[in-house]
Parts: C-alpha cells; structure tokens; sequence
C-alpha cells in the first residue's frame, strides 16, 4: 500500500523547471536514494515532500495516519541546550513540555542545596503545572519514546550540544527524526560533517530502519550498501527504478542511449521540414495546412527540449619532477597543550605515492599534513623534506575563496587565460569545463551552492602547476559524475597525493597506502585502500562518553613491523607449552624476521619512480603480495601473543 503519492508535481524557480509534472510513489519497507547532479532539484524535491514547499502545480497525497520526519542537511547548533531537549522538539505539542520537565528535575538538586523558600515554591509551582499539562496529552509515554531513543543511540541526554563533535551532533539530529517514529523518513546528504566511522554506524541504522527512507547522498559506498530502489532528478523529470544502483546505472545508460536516438531521428525529419518549408508557395496550399501546423508543434518541441548537462571536463596543470623523496618524518611528535595528537612517527614519502589520511574527526589528519609540508614544527623529532616541490593544497574550508568575488576573479587572479600543460585556454572557457555557464561563472562565490563551490577551488587548484597535491575533504557536495572523473584525474597525475576523505569508495579507488590515526597519537601506515585497511585489521576508535555518548571500547591493534619478539622470552614460559607448541613458539621470531624483510623489499620496489607506470594487472599483483605478506606477518604476532598467554 502507498504511504505517499506524488501527481504530476510541478515547481519552478524563476525560468529553471525543477519538477516537469513528476509522478513519484512510496511504499513501506523500500528505500529510496534520490540522486542527480549538482542543482537539479533534489533537496526542493524532499522539502515538497515534508510539506514546506508548495507546489506550483500538482498533488502530494501522504496516506491517513502516516508520520512524516526529515532530516535536515545541517546540523543541530552547537549551543547551551541538552540532547534531551534537542529530541524533544522531534515531539510536535510536547516537545517543549518535556524538555522544560526535564529542566526541572535535573536541576532539582541544586536547588535543594541552598535555594530561599520563595525560589523553591516557584520550582515546585512550576513542576506541577507541567506535570498536570503532560498528563493531559500523554505526555509521560512520549517521555518513554525520548529515553527509550536515547539509550538506543547511545545519546547522554544531559550532554550540551556545544560540547558535541559533528558526528554526535548528526547522531543527536537522527534521535530527534525517529523519536516521532515516523513511517517515512526524508533525509539530505546524512553524511555530511561525519567521519567514516560515524556513517558506518549510520549506515546499519539506515538498514534497520523499517519504514520508508528517501535520502540524498553522493556517498557512494552508502548508497550501494543502503538504497533498494533509486530515483534520478534529471532536467524536471523523475527516472526511477527498482533495484540496486549499479543495475540502475546499466538502465539508465541505455535510457539515455535511447533518447540520444530519438533526438537524432526528430532533428532529422525536422530539418526535412524546414527544407519543405522553404519550398514557397507550395507549403502554403490548403491541403497542407495540418503539416505546417506539424512543423510549427515540431520547432515548439524543439525549442522545449532540455539538453542533458555535460560532464565536467577538466585536467590537472603538472609541474616538474620532485626529488624521490618527498618527505621524511623521523619519531615525528606534535600536541596541543596536554594532548598528544602524533607520537613518534616515522615514514618516508617518495615521489608518486598515494597516500589516504583516516581517522576520527578531529584525530590529527590535517595536523600531519602541515607537518608534512613544513607549515608547523613537530615537537620533537625531525622533518626532512625533499627538492624541487611545488604544491597545490585543498582546503575543506575554502579559506581561498573570496566569497564576494566571481568564480571568475578568483580563478584568474588578474589572467585573461589559463595554461595547461603547454595550452592556452580563455578563463571562461576553462571554467566552462567545470560545468560553470558565463552567467554561473560571473556570480559571486558566495550565491553559489556547497558543491559550485567546491568545483570553483578545484578549478582554482588545478590552473597551477604542481607536483604534489595535498586534498582535505575535497569530495565534500560533489555529484558523483564530478567524483568519478575527479577519480579519474588524480589516477592519471604522476605526481603524489596526499588524501584526506571519509568517501570509502573515493580512498579505496585512489590511493595505494593509508597513514591511520589509531588512538593516543598512534599514527600506522598500512598498504592499500581503506577496505584492506580493515583487513589487516584496522578499527575505529569510537569517541567517549564526554562526547555524549557511551563509554569508548578499546582500540585493538596490530603490532607495528620491527618489534620482533625477544628470543629470550620462550625460554622462561617453555615447561608451561606442550613441545609441540614451544617448537612453534621457539621458530615465530626467526618467521616474523624473514616476513618483514620481505615486506621491506615489497615496498623498495613499490618506491621505484616507474612502479605505477608498470601495466595494471601487475601493479594490482604486486599491492596483494603486499597485502598477503602483511597478513601473514599480523598473524604471525597474534599467534605469538596466544602462545605467551598460555605459556604465562
């Protein structure tokens, strides 16, 4: 049965036709990502389907007794108020009741410690008076559905949300979503603000969800793990389709393919029209009347089509060769005040690698990159850095953006033209590669949507030469067209990179090596994407419970290579082991030895200058040696640690 249905839905902004008379219907139980490029319409889409926004035409029929929740694509504030009272106001009618109640009675024992009679009576006056209100409306059962949604996601409900990371905060904004238990939950980009280990955890709330969820998202990871059933805004019109989002890309390719060949034969026979046309007198006798008002219905057709939006074109400007190696950190140190961020790191950075930077929110990432380029000092330790660098560097603020000049203005920077690789191309025409028109390209930044803006830095970043590219965030509002080809582009570079992203598919399509940030300033390189990051065992380490949340279970960790067991320590736990198991004992640390030097020299000829230029069969080859040695070497310490517990 439907819960929700859309009929012919019309809405337009100014001369742009967001909705074409779109028919859209909702069940219970599917889940539905509502995808589309940059501008298209999605999120006015959603806003018409939570009722705040009027359609200029057509209906929206939600089902007798269907509870509709959206989350929004900001976050809560980071203010005074309480998680409590934030979930609350998920609450239509009582939401304010409960949180003043909740109020009250957490700051009942503060008052008992020295409050004068005339403060006390005005509490209790106070409390009673909510009290009888909430009786009257069931309150205290709908207090029961906050505490029970706090527990669930682990929420503190006397938290502040000032003292909240992004993460909690998107946490905090879910509560107050599902404590209404809706039968249709509307959702905007979900993932923006959260690290990977926060959209993991989204990500099963999502799949348990029982009712029906409509979410947007240009996580791709997400959106092949979560949607059952996608919807594509394109030019006004709603493409749908029941099933995976792979087998949909497959559909819609030969969809399009299909109208590219409906174009070509409707421009073919109009253009034989205006050949007639054009004949004179003889188009105009009477019996051919109903084929010039053919051809006058055809030019309307034409003139109404909406061509489908290019694909975003761009290149990268690239510098000279850097020295081999880029850098090298030696028991590398850094902290803020009492907090230890990195502590002694080592690793030596050649020419070509691709590095990914994970970790919490807030762990460090870009604080290693700055160490990495020489912008800060380390506390202890050494920084070395190699020659001849020339570095483009991304920002996930956009701090180089001047948001009160063009797009224009600040990609120029006073050029008439931009040089690529040896060619010379008008600023405007440059930008038009970025899917900018010459409107879109003269407004300022600060009109511009999250994800123009994004394309203005990356136009910004790849006009200048460089040989190391060092990106924070710079997945962050791109439609995944722009992702792919920016994929793509990176792929190409000959230089080296250096990632910071909490897109999964991006790191594991990208780069080759992870620095990861573990917890109490252990930073670990592992080789691979973020996937074989996990497979080597590799976890999160979830934020505590001054966050907000429940306490932090510990991190477990793989012993880094070099640290080979003391040959001294099986002779002291030998009579506890059978002889079998002090034979196998007595022989890991010689094992662990031989699997680390082949591991080293693995990963000289990972550092040869051409090792990525080698065909991609024998690349891919070599990261799984890599990766299979890794493994045996991680097993080889984990069986050494159950050997010494049963020899202790």
């Amino acid at each position: 049965m439907a819960l929700l249905t859309v009929d012919g839905a019309q809405l337009n902004y100014g001369l742009q036709i967001l909705l074409d008379k779109v028919d859209f219907v909702v069940e219970r139980g599917q889940r539905w990502c509502l995808i589309g490029r940059n501008g298209a319409g999605k999120s006015s889409l959603l806003k018409v389907l939570a009722g705040d926004v009027t359609l200029d035409g057509g209906s929206v029929t939600v089902d007798r007794g269907v509870r509709v929740a959206r989350l929004a694509q900001d976050l809560p504030e980071a203010d005074g108020r309480s998680v409590f009272d934030v979930v609350a106001e998920g609450l239509p009618g009582v939401g304010q009741l409960l949180a003043r109640y909740y109020q009250l009675t957490e700051g009942a024992g503060q008052l008992a410690e020295g409050a004068d009679t005339v403060a006390s009576e005005a509490w209790v006056e106070e409390l009673t008076r909510i009290q009888g209100k909430l009786e009257a409306l069931d309150g205290w059962a709908l207090q029961q559905k906050v505490d029970a949604i706090l527990t669930r996601l682990e929420l503190t409900g006397s938290a502040p949300m000032a003292s909240l990371s992004g993460g909690w905060r998107r946490r905090v904004a879910l509560a107050q979503a599902l404590v209404v238990e809706p039968d249709i939950l509307l959702m905007d980009e979900p993932t923006n603000h959260l690290d990977i280990a926060a959209i993991e955890w989204l990500e099963k709330e999502l799949k348990a969800f029982t009712g029906a969820l409509i979410f947007i998202t240009h996580d791709r990871a997400l959106l092949r793990s979560v949607a059952t059933h996608i919807a594509e805004l394109d030019r006004g019109h709603l493409r749908t389709w029941s099933g995976n989002y792979q087998s949909y890309l497959e559909y819609r390719e030969r969809a399009l393919a299909e109208e590219a060949r409906h174009n070509e034969l409707f421009d073919k026979k109009l253009a034989q029209e205006e050949v007639w046309i054009r004949q004179g007198i003889k188009a105009r006798r009477t019996r051919n009347e109903g084929r010039v008002r053919a051809l006058k219905d055809m030019r309307e057709e034409r003139r109404a089509r909406r061509e489908q939006q290019g694909n975003a074109t761009f290149d990268l400007g690239k510098a000279g060769l850097s020295g081999k190696l880029v850098a090298e950190l030696d028991n590398v140190s850094f902290r803020y005040g009492e907090r230890t961020i990195i502590d002694s790191f080592s690793t030596r950075i050649i020419r070509g690698d691709r590095i990914g930077l994970v970790g919490p929110n807030g762990a460090g990432k870009s604080t290693l990159l700055k160490l990495v380029l020489g912008e800060l000092n380390p506390d202890s330790g050494k920084v070395k850095l190699g020659t001849n660098l020339s570095v483009a560097y991304f920002d996930q603020l956009r701090d180089q953006l001047d948001l009160d000049k063009s797009a224009v203005d600040n990609v120029s920077e006073g050029r008439d033209s931009i040089e690529i690789n040896g060619k010379s191309k008008h600023v405007i025409s440059y930008l038009s590669d970025f899917l900018f028109s010459g409107e879109r390209a003269r407004t300022p930044v600060r009109a511009l949507s999250g994800g123009e803006r994004n394309r203005v830095l990356l136009a910004k970043l790849f006009s200048k030469s460089a040989n190391i590219l060092v990106l924070d965030e710079p997945t962050n509002d791109l439609d995944v067209e722009t992702l792919e080809l920016l994929e793509e582009v990176l792929g190409q570079f000959n230089g080296t990179v250096l990632l910071v992203s909490h897109d999964r598919a991006f790191l594991n399509n990208l780069v080759s090596s992870v620095f990861a940030f573990e917890g109490q300033g252990q930073v670990r390189e592992y080789i691979g994407g973020y996937d074989d990051w996990l497979r080597q065992g590799g976890r999160w380490v979830e934020p505590g419970a001054a966050a907000g949340g429940a306490p932090a279970p510990q991190q477990t960790a793989t012993k880094p290579a070099g640290s080979t067991p003391e040959p001294s320590a099986p002779a002291a736990k030998a009579k506890k082991l059978s002889y079998k198991l002090q034979r196998e004992f007595d022989a890991l640390p010689q094992k662990i030895e031989k699997l680390e030097a082949e591991i080293e020299r693995l990963q000289l000829q990972m550092a040869e200058p051409d090792f990525y230029s080698l065909p991609a069969d024998q690349v891919d080859e070599h990261l799984k040696q890599v990766a299979e040695v890794q493994q045996q070497l991680d097993d080889c310490f984990e069986r050494w640690a159950e050997l010494e517990d049963l020899g202790g």
